[in-house]
């Protein structure tokens, strides 16, 4: 069977310079989602880094419409940062949700994008799982080695997978299992 990607996932920062591709591919990995099937040799995930939040808002369109193109089974997730000038995942969502409309985006289709913001940065995540507390009002601290990034998302795993309430969780931990969850239910019918 040739290669495919099913889930496509757009994120800030650098090749190379950025710890989300460590993440998203550990917790995928851990979580495997039930529609992604995997085959000999398949690309279950690819990861595009795509700089700066405005080239991520700019590229989701084209992307989405390629995610469409390939089939109902492929899947587009965007990763991002809340910064200081967003309050919350649904601001920065309708940042998204404008950019894609003026590209020829349907609701229906945008719907299809699974939204993972962190607020202030993935780090705040990992802190998070790794220590059981975190303060979004402030960055968590920068990690400069990929082993605590893999650890703290195969934890997010197990709790998803364990069904384990999310009230605990940092405001835009929540909110994003909340998107993932919605994707999950919608994968099912």
């Amino acid at each position: 069977m040739p290669s495919r990607t099913h889930i496509v996932c757009l994120h800030e920062g650098a090749k190379g310079r950025s710890i989300d591709p460590v993440f998203i591919n550990a917790l995928l990995k851990a979580l495997k989602p039930a529609w992604a099937q995997l085959w000999k040799g398949s690309n279950v995930v690819r990861t595009v880094p795509c700089g700066g939040r405005s080239n991520l808002i700019a590229q989701m369109p084209g992307e989405l419409r390629n995610c469409l193109a390939m089939g109902a089974d492929t899947t587009l997730m965007v990763w991002a940062d809340l910064d200081d000038d967003m309050e919350d995942g649904e601001k920065l969502k309708e940042r998204f949700w404008t950019t894609a409309k003026q590209e020829g985006i349907t609701k229906e289709q945008f719907e299809q994008v699974v939204f993972v913001f962190a607020k202030d940065r993935l780090e705040n995540w990992i802190e998070f799982l790794l220590t059981g507390k975190t303060d979004e009002s402030r960055e968590g601290p920068r990690l400069k080695h990929n082993e605590p990034v893999a650890r703290a998302a195969k934890e997010l795993a197990e709790r998803c997978r364990s069904g384990a309430a999310d009230s605990g969780f940092p405001s835009s931990l929540a909110w994003s299992c909340r998107n993932w969850r919605a994707l999950r239910d919608r994968m099912k019918k």
